[in-house]
């Protein structure tokens, strides 16, 4: 019996019920233009309330594949450094979202360090919470969790080789998505020049430079691990710009501007 991972921030980072998180979406994707094929993305993985509006441009900015890779931060510790699901599936209030096993095989025997991993996924809300806007755009969308725990430069540009390989042997389209909030919990001026500091290095196709700005001016970006791999691996694919979508911080939702956390929704061609 395949495994079925059930929700773990429904009604907390976003709706339990589904007419009301179709409503919410509805409102979040409403479209912006022509949509795009994008390599990768980042997309915030706050509460709807705090980021839904920055993760809502990015979707309703692309035109999201049947298959998708999805990389997150582990918040909870639980787990391996780098964990992969290769089959079963995950609810949301929307349906269940079926894992691409045979994307998630190719990508295990191209990195034997992604290890088949359950327990980093059960309570982690960073891939759980861009499903229902990747199923709102797309129905029979297919993806693969990957929870990226590691910090170190090689592993990730490494990984990012390795997912470029497979998803060029693939023949379709693979969206690579990687969750991740920016700066943490400092004031909402601060925040927002330190964010400036990564973005730039994003929209400057730099991962490596994403890397050492993080590290140097003491960023808390949860998922630069994720930027990283995703940066490496769409340069391989021919990647040639980056676009900001949208950016915003808490305090635009909560009007706490002493502690906040920054969101940028980014587009990589």
């Amino acid at each position: 019996m395949k495994h079925v991972r059930e929700p773990a921030v429904a009604g907390q980072f976003y709706p339990a019920s589904r007419m009301e998180l179709q409503s919410n979406l509805d409102k979040l994707l409403a479209p912006s233009g022509k949509k795009i094929n994008a390599i990768g993305v980042i997309a915030p993985h706050a509460g709807y309330i705090y980021s839904g509006a920055v993760a809502g441009a990015v979707f309703a900015r692309v035109e999201v594949p049947r298959r998708v890779l999805v990389l997150c931060p582990n918040h909870t510790g639980m787990g391996q450094p780098l964990s992969i699901m290769s089959t079963g599936s995950f609810r949301t209030p929307l349906g269940d979202v079926a894992i691409d096993t045979q994307l998630a095989e190719a990508l295990k025997k191209g990195f034997p360090l992604l290890r088949e991993d359950l327990a980093s996924q059960e309570r982690e809300h960073a891939v759980e919470v861009q499903l229902p806007f990747l199923q709102a755009e797309r129905k029979d969308v297919t993806f693969v969790p990957i929870t990226v725990g590691t910090g170190q430069f090689e592993v990730l540009s490494a990984l990012g080789v390795v997912i470029a390989k497979v998803i060029d042997a693939c023949g379709e389209p693979v969206l690579i998505v990687a969750s991740s909030d920016m700066n943490h919990y400092e004031a909402d001026e601060e925040t927002r020049v330190k964010d400036a500091l990564a973005i730039e290095q994003v929209l400057g196709l730099q991962p490596s430079g994403l890397f050492q700005t993080v590290r140097g001016q003491h960023i808390s970006m949860c998922g630069l691990g994720p930027a990283v791999a995703m940066l490496t691996a769409a340069l391989k694919l021919g990647a040639s710009s980056a676009e900001l979508v949208k950016y915003a911080t808490s305090a635009d939702a909560s009007g706490d501007r002493k502690h906040v956390v920054g969101y940028a929704g980014i587009v990589v061609v």
